[in-house]
C-alpha cells in the first residue's frame, strides 16, 4: 500500500517519531513532504519523547498526533502511554505507527525475535487496539478499521497501525548525505588498533556490524579459530541507547581494565541522561567515542538532533575529563593515542560521513556465545 494511501485515511497532519527501517516509505514521504518542520513533523529522541510531544500538540491544538516508531521502542514509550495518555488519566489520544520487527515465522536479527513475539500482547495490555497492516491489505479494510478507530479517538483511547515487512511503499527514496569525509568503518579499524587487547563495547546497528567483521578479516589473518576473534568485545545488538551504560558497569567492576566504548550520535540522544551519570562516576579507565554522522543511518539514515549540537559543551557539562572532537584521521589518532596513554575519563566525537559498504554483512555468533566468550576473557588475568 502506497503510504500516501494510509496517511489520507488516518487524515493526520502532525507527525513525531524514531525513525524504523520497516518505515522508510513513511519516513521518506515525512521527509520528502514536510522536511524537519516543527509544525508537522519532528524526529524526537526516544519514543517516550514522543509521546509527550505528541500530547503537547493535542493539548495545543485538539487535533490527532501520530508516532512512528519500531516495535522495540514501545518499551521506551510505555511510562507516557499509561500515566499520560491513558484514559484513566488525562485521556489523550494518539495514533501509533508501528513497525513490526521480529515479526514471527519471518526471519530476523536475534535483538528483534522476542520483542517480535510480544508486540501485540503489549498493545493488548496497554490497551491499545490495533490493526495488522500487511501487504495483502485492501484500501477499503483500512478504511474500515480507521472509521472504527475514530470512535476509540473520539473517547481520547490511542489506537495502532502495526505494519508488517513491505506494506507501505512510496516511490521517492531520500539519499542522505553530511559534510564528513571519514566512513564509520574505517574510524572504528583505527580505534581496533589503538585499542590492542582492552574491552571494547559497541553500540546497535552497523557499528558492531561494523566491528565484528573488521576482527573477522584482522583475526583470520592471525590464524585465531572463531571463538577468540570477538572475545574483547560486547556487541550491544539491541538495546539502543544503552551500550555507554553497559560500558560504564564494567568499567565500575574492571577498574584495572581499559573499557571503550564506540557509541552512535542517535543511541547517545536516546539516553542522554547516561553521559551524566557516567561523569558523575567518573571512572578513570573509560573512553566513551561517539560516531557521529548525524543520522539514524541503520534505520534508513533520517537525520538526528546531533548534526546542531555542541558534544563539546555537553560533555564538559556532564563532567568528563578530557574532550576531543575530531573529523580527520590524524586528529583521531592523536585523540586515541592520548586515550590510550592517560588514564583519565575520556570523551571523543568523530564527525563521520553517512555511508556502509553494502556487502556489509551481520554477526554469525549468537549473543549468547558472544557473552560467553566476552566474560571468559575477562576472567583471565
Amino acid at each position: 500500500m502506497n503510504v500516501k494511501t494510509l496517511l489520507n485515511i488516518t487524515g493526520v497532519d502532525f507527525f513525531t517519531g524514531v525513525p524504523d527501517s520497516q518505515l522508510k516509505p513513511l519516513c521518506d514521504y515525512l521527509l520528502d513532504t514536510y522536511g524537519t518542520d516543527p509544525k508537522h513533523h519532528v524526529i524526537a529522541a526516544n519514543e517516550g519523547n514522543c509521546a509527550a510531544l505528541a500530547a503537547g500538540y493535542h493539548l495545543s491544538t485538539g487535533k490527532i498526533p501520530a508516532v512512528y516508531m519500531q516495535n522495540s521502542g514501545i518499551g521506551n514509550s510505555i511510562n507516557p502511554l499509561a500515566s499520560l495518555l491513558h484514559e484513566k488519566v488525562y485521556a489523550i489520544p494518539c495514533i501509533f505507527l508501528i513497525g513490526w520487527r521480529g515479526e514471527p515465522d519471518i526471519p530476523d536479527e536475534p535483538q528483534h525475535l522476542y520483542q517480535g513475539e510480544v508486540t501485540l500482547q503489549l498493545l493488548e495490555d496497554m490497551e491499545i487496539e490495533y490493526f495488522v497492516l500487511k501487504k495483502e491489505t485492501s484500501e477499503e479494510s483500512l478504511q474500515k478499521k480507521m472509521n472504527a478507530f475514530k470512535n476509540k479517538l473520539a473517547e481520547g483511547k490511542d489506537v495502532a497501525f502495526v505494519v508488517c515487512k513491505g506494506a507501505l511503499n512510496y516511490e521517492k527514496s531520500t539519499v542522505y548525505t553530511n559534510p564528513y569525509s571519514m566512513p564509520r568503518e574505517e574510524v572504528i579499524r583505527h580505534i581496533t588498533r589503538f585499542s590492542g587487547e582492552d574491552l571494547i563495547i559497541s553500540t546497535t546497528g552497523k557499528a558492531s556490524r561494523e566491528l565484528y567483521e573488521i576482527r573477522e578479516a584482522c583475526e583470520n589473518n592471525e590464524g585465531n579459530h572463531s571463538g577468540n576473534r570477538h572475545k574483547r568485545d560486547f556487541l550491544t545488538v539491541g538495546s539502543m541507547g544503552h551500550s555507554s551504560s553497559i560500558a560504564l558497569g564494567i568499567a565500575l567492576q574492571k577498574p584495572d581494565s581499559r573499557i571503550w566504548c564506540i557509541d552512535g550520535d542517535g543511541a547517545v540522544l536516546m539516553h542522554m541522561g547516561a553521559m551524566a551519570v557516567i561523569g558523575q562516576t567518573a571512572p578513570d579507565n573509560l573512553i566513551h567515542i561517539v560516531i557521529n554522522n548525524s543520522a539514524h543511518e541503520s534505520v534508513g539514515g533520517m537525520p538526528t538532533a546531533a548534526g546542531g549540537l555542541d558534544f563539546q559543551k555537553i560533555a564538559e557539562g556532564c563532567g568528563y575529563k578530557k574532550i576531543f572532537i575530531v573529523s580527520t584521521y590524524e586528529e583521531l589518532d592523536s585523540a586515541l593515542k592520548h586515550a590510550k596513554e592517560e588514564r583519565v575519563l575520556t570523551f571523543i566525537e568523530v564527525k563521520t560521513a553517512i555511508g556502509a559498504r553494502e556487502n556489509l554483512g551481520r554477526p554469525t555468533t549468537p549473543p549468547k556465545e558472544n557473552k560467553q566468550i566476552f566474560m571468559q576473557y575477562m576472567r583471565c588475568p
